[in-house]
Parts: structure tokens; C-alpha cells; sequence
């Protein structure tokens, strides 16, 4: 007869599980709130809480009063019982930023990598910085997710293409893994800001939107089913390159000297950063930055209208191209240009896709707040590591 030993210990685990997913979402909670909610007596909870403090998971915070009898116990999960570091990674800088399991920021470190070309020295000095200005011990991080721009293969988990970081190339994912020691997620940076949209952002909630990221490059996250959709090779959502009539291919322009491949050809050429700041003075706004440019137009009122009316008809062109093949309802703009915009500019767009094609999505502006590349790397290495503590 089949007695199935692992059954008990099955049980248990996920037991173990349901407590500690349900302490990390609510907060703390007393054994009797815990075995209601997830369905255990109060032998078998009393039990699950047992182990996890065994295990150095979950301590007692506080109490609370109730009616008869003693006050019951709070219990929470221990901050400290795991970090992750979630990072930033381009060409200028590179941000850091160090969490516990309840996703709280316990340090967040921008350095330069100051010429230096290796990214696994530059990633290890920036981790090490990190924890050091949290006073975590490198062996405490459970997740370490990296941002970053470019194309990144699903399959060996290496960036295959990034203009703005050249020396990123096959190999590197393993020996960051090498060099920390844990594994490392490399990941898109723009896909990591629709994790951070969705979490606690304009599409907090949402299972089907895309995110436009307009700033230096263009780029575009998808998310189906609550999931993101990154393609076969890594590339979906590289509207950068998407065809525009009236506009020269990539391919077209990439030996125009004092140009940046990645800055010409196709959308790219027309909503990019340099592309929106060039067409803001041609308007008579000129500033630094396209994000000032377009906020300069916002705040001039009438007098803006125009330079706003082209940005968001620009924008538009992607919108509507990625409307009419997945028409997700609701599309984010982020970055420099899609954030200074604001409302007067995701109106603009929704108006402008509705006159392209048959769709009207809704558009809104991202509201996560700081970086979202950073946090959404951080919510990345979350998941990691809270699904290494489950399972441990």
C-alpha cells in the first residue's frame, strides 16, 4: 500500500505558504485572523506560525486587544529575513536600490560608471555600494534584477542588443551570477516600468495595457493576462523601429554621419527625445530637455497647443500600430515626454488614435512615483525571492 510520505510535508509547505503570503500582503495579524483567512484550525495554524519562527520568518510585533481573555499576538514577517537589489543600468549611471521582503527601500545608491567598460565590475561595484549604505551583507540578497536598456534574449538571459550599452554582450548574465554568486535577472528596462505601472501605477490592476516610454529611445512594454509578453526573441516592443510613411527605415540612416543609429529611422526619428527637442524649438520652445520642452508647452497654454497637437499626433502613430493588433483599453506614456505631458497630452492622443483608426484606447500618464525602471526591478527580485522562501 502507497502511504505517500511527502503528503504531511506537502502539507505543511503549503501551509507555510498560504501564512506567509497572507502576512506579506495584509500586514500583521493575529493566528486566529490567519486561520480564518486561509482556511486552517487553530491547532494547524498555531502550528504553521511555529515553524516559521523556527525558521527565523515571522516574529510576534505587537498585540491586540479583544474582548475576554489575554490580548492575542500580532505576528508579521521579519523585514530582515531577505533583501533584493534591484538596479538601473545605463550609459551614464547606474541606481541601485536595496529592499527587505516587505518591498521597503532600505538604501537606493546612483553612482557613475566612470569610464569603466566591464559591466560585471561596474554591476559588483554598485551592489556592493548598495549594501553597504544598508548595512546588508551581500549573502542576504535573495533576488537581484538589473534594468536595462536593449533587447535582452529570453533564452540565454543576455542582452543581444543595446546601442547605449556596447559591452554588454553574450556571456555576461552568467558571469554576473558568477560574480555574486545568486542568480541575476537581466531584464528590459521599459518592461520593468510597466511592472511598476501595474503594481502602483495609471494600470495598477490591470491585466491587458501597454506602456510608451518616450525619452531618449522609444520603447514599448506589453502586458497580456497580467503577464508580460516579451516575443520569441526578446524584441516585442521594439516600436522604435516600427515603419512610418514619410520616414526613412532604420536601416536607411544608419551611416549618416553625426547620427546615433538608435536615434534614426522609423518612429524613433520622430518622438524620441532629440527628435521631440528639436521640434519644440521649430515652435519657439527651447530648453534642455524634450520633458522641459513639453512641459514649457503645457504651461504656455494656447501658445503650446500646437507643439503638443504634433508630439501627441506622433505618438499617435505607434499607438494606433499597436492598438489595431492587440487593442489592450488602456495605454500608459511614460518616460521624460510621456510624463511632462500629463493629461493635456494623453487627451491629444487618445483624440488623435481614435481619427487613425477604429480604436480608442484609453491613455493615461504614468503616476509611479522616482525611478520605475528601479522599482520595478526591486518588485522583479521580490517575486524571486519571496518564491525561494516559500519553496524553502
Amino acid at each position: 500500500m502507497d502511504r505517500r510520505p511527502g503528503v504531511p510535508r506537502l502539507l505543511r509547505e503549503i501551509n507555510d505558504r498560504a501564512a506567509l503570503e497572507l502576512l506579506l500582503a495584509t500586514g500583521p495579524m493575529t493566528r486566529g485572523q490567519i486561520g480564518d483567512l486561509t482556511g486552517l484550525s487553530k491547532v494547524t495554524a498555531s502550528q504553521t506560525l511555529a515553524r516559521l519562527e523556527e525558521r527565523g520568518l515571522v516574529e510576534v510585533v505587537g498585540e491586540q486587544a479583544g474582548g475576554r481573555g489575554p490580548n492575542a499576538a500580532l505576528y508579521s514577517v521579519v523585514p530582515s529575513s531577505a533583501y533584493v537589489a534591484g538596479l538601473d543600468v545605463g550609459p551614464e549611471f547606474v541606481s541601485t536600490a536595496i529592499a527587505d521582503i516587505h518591498g521597503r527601500t532600505v538604501a537606493e545608491v546612483t553612482v557613475a560608471p566612470n569610464g569603466h567598460d566591464d559591466p560585471v565590475a561596474v554591476v559588483h561595484s554598485a551592489v556592493v555600494k548598495a549594501c553597504r549604505s544598508a548595512k546588508v551583507g551581500l549573502a542576504k540578497l535573495r533576488g537581484v534584477v538589473i534594468g536595462t536598456p536593449g533587447v535582452v534574449d529570453p533564452r540565454s538571459g543576455d542582452v543581444h542588443f543595446s546601442f547605449d550599452l556596447p559591452h554588454w554582450h553574450e556571456g555576461i548574465h552568467e558571469a554576473l551570477a558568477r560574480d555574486l554568486r545568486r542568480e541575476v535577472t537581466i531584464e528590459n528596462d521599459v518592461n520593468l516600468a510597466a511592472i511598476a505601472e501595474r503594481v502602483s501605477g495609471a494600470a495598477q490592476g490591470v491585466d491587458d495595457f501597454v506602456l510608451l516610454w518616450a525619452g531618449r529611445g522609444i520603447g514599448l512594454a506589453v502586458m497580456l493576462g497580467g503577464k508580460l509578453h516579451r516575443g520569441t526573441s526578446g524584441s516585442a516592443g521594439e516600436i522604435g523601429y516600427l515603419p512610418v510613411p514619410g520616414v526613412p527605415l532604420a536601416e536607411d540612416v544608419r551611416a549618416v554621419p553625426g547620427r546615433l543609429p538608435s536615434l534614426a529611422g522609423g518612429l524613433q526619428s520622430l518622438i524620441s527625445a532629440e527628435a521631440v527637442t528639436e521640434l519644440a524649438r521649430g515652435y519657439g520652445f527651447a530648453a534642455d530637455t524634450a520633458g522641459e520642452c513639453v512641459q514649457i508647452a503645457v504651461e504656455a497654454g494656447t501658445r503650446g497647443e500646437a507643439l503638443l497637437d504634433e508630439v501627441a499626433h506622433r505618438l499617435a502613430l505607434g499607438v494606433a500600430s499597436v492598438c489595431v493588433v492587440l487593442d489592450p483599453g488602456l495605454v500608459v506614456l511614460a518616460g521624460e515626454v510621456g510624463r511632462a505631458g500629463g493629461a493635456a497630452l494623453t487627451t491629444r492622443v487618445e483624440e488623435a488614435v481614435a481619427r487613425i483608426c477604429p480604436i480608442r484606447p484609453s491613455v493615461a500618464t504614468t503616476t509611479v512615483e522616482g525611478n520605475p525602471v528601479l522599482r520595478g526591478a526591486v518588485l522583479a527580485a521580490l517575486d524571486q525571492a519571496r518564491e525561494e522562501i516559500f519553496v524553502s
